[in-house]
């Protein structure tokens, strides 16, 4: 994956009773900090409205969370948990980590959010104008303080009331410390799945890894616009925004999920690997060895070698105890993080013709890193293979990319954008190929990035 690309976050908890509910949500953040690394949070209810422990931190979830036997410790029927990547591209941001914790008439309220609402800066203007003083930067916030005013001591009511302002794309998590609420957005652009959990107990994540880790069983995922009801009473749900045409965001298959993920029915390894047969029949090459770009790339690249007859080699190897660059909030630290994070085996690349494989290209900052790390190791060709289609537009919904100015492919074809990063040929997978390797219909997914064409418009 190019380095200009980061996800936002993922969320998980659930309610169980008789269950270390703080210590598996842990677990089930360790599942999924491929999400987000600069910083980590779990919040605690005791099962009674306002009595909510939360301890929160920056860093990966083993730093926050170091010895797992406090949580152990930590008794109470329902947890949430949160990873999240800082958007703040100067630093961490201390103040935005979740969960969050407020306090209101009501009682206490414990949010954790995925993804970006596209009216979040009116609505911040609203509020502020009506004399709301905030103490973040995020949208989840500005959930909080719309519950707040509806004055209604139903945490389920007052959530019903103003999800239909809720604009964009958004996976949350909720509760006052008796429930726990998730809700997601009625495009259903933020993946968000409903588990069982002992034999009594639920558990919501944005990934199913996140269940395999804790022992709880997939049931289904929760439905555009739907919420998700969990406490002592057991499971309820009920839609409050109405159902559009899903449109779970396609990077979830390329990139961002994990490869033992599984996301409306599909697994994202097999995805990943249709992706690489299909690259490989659009955009066969004069080479002898197949490589990916470890991690995501490796299922598309065995694909890619496998409908071409080539052999597939582990030419890059990755430095694993190097975060994923996408995650290094500046472009100073992105760059260098790609130096230390790969290297080339010069004995398989050495006078080989190769292709590598990668996931996507944006920026185009990686693709020329991979280029002359195979060139420096002396292979005779490098053609670069990208399965998926060129990005040429940001996204509006909680992913960060670059400006449109800034991605490579915008104004470029692909010959263009192989000269510039000296690849000696380089091929896109279509936008048609990439639908149909998922599996869906072409609306089920969002492609904004790829099209410029947007479920939810910009002037929203």
């Amino acid at each position: 994956m190019d380095a200009a690309v980061r996800e936002s976050c993922g969320v998980c908890g659930g309610w169980a009773a008789g269950q270390p509910m703080a210590y598996l949500t842990c677990f089930a953040l360790y599942a999924l900090q491929h999400r987000g690394q600069e910083s980590a949070g779990i919040a605690v209810g005791t099962g009674e409205r306002g009595q909510i422990w939360l301890k929160k931190g920056p860093g990966l979830v083993s730093e926050v969370f170091p010895q797992t036997d406090e949580l152990k410790g930590k008794q109470g029927p329902l947890a949430l948990g949160h990873v999240r990547y800082d958007h703040n591209r100067e630093g961490r941001c201390p103040e935005n980590t979740q969960p969050l914790l407020l306090r209101y008439r009501h009682g206490e309220l414990a949010l954790a959010h995925n993804g970006r609402l596209v009216n979040g800066a009116a609505l911040r203007d609203e509020l502020a104008r009506e004399g709301a003083i905030f103490q973040t930067g995020t949208d989840s916030e500005l959930l909080g303080h719309l519950i707040a005013r509806q004055d209604n001591p139903s945490l389920v009511e007052a959530v019903a009331a103003v999800a239909p302002r809720l604009k964009g794309a958004f996976a949350f998590l909720l509760s006052d410390g008796e429930k726990l609420i998730g809700l997601r957005d009625g495009y259903g652009f933020r993946p968000l799945s409903l588990g069982r959990l002992g034999r009594q107990g639920y558990f919501l994540a944005s990934e199913t890894c996140a269940f395999d880790t804790i022992g709880a069983k997939f049931i289904r995922e929760v439905e555009p616009g739907e919420a998700v009801v969990l406490d002592e009473k057991g499971l309820h749900s009920f839609q409050v925004v109405p159902a559009e045409q899903s449109s779970l965001c396609v990077f979830e298959y390329i990139y961002f999920a994990r490869p033992d993920s599984n996301l409306q029915g599909k697994n994202v390894h097999l995805v990943r690997r249709e992706l690489g047969r299909r690259l490989a029949r659009e955009h066969p090459a004069d080479a002898d060895i197949v490589t990916g770009v470890p991690d995501s790339s490796i299922a598309a690249a065995s694909g890619y070698a496998e409908q071409a007859g080539l052999p597939y080699e582990m030419a890059l190897v990755k430095n694993r105890y190097i975060g994923r660059t996408f995650l290094r909030p500046t472009q100073q630290m992105r760059e260098e993080g790609v130096d230390l994070k790969l290297n080339a085996v010069q004995k398989i690349v050495e006078g080989k013709k190769v292709v590598i494989v990668d996931d996507s290209m944006v920026r185009g900052t990686t693709g020329v890193k991979l280029v002359c790390l195979m060139r420096r190791a002396g292979a005779r060709a490098v053609h670069l293979r990208i399965s998926s289609p060129p990005v040429i537009d940001a996204c509006l919904y909680g992913i960060a990319m670059p400006a449109s100015k800034e991605l490579i492919a915008y104004g470029r074809d692909s010959g263009a954008v192989a000269e510039t990063i000296g690849a000696d040929s380089l091929g896109y997978l279509s936008l048609k190929a990439t639908v149909e390797s998922v599996g869906l219909l072409p609306d089920q997914l969002c492609r904004a990035c790829f099209t410029g064409s947007y479920p939810i418009c910009r002037a929203l």
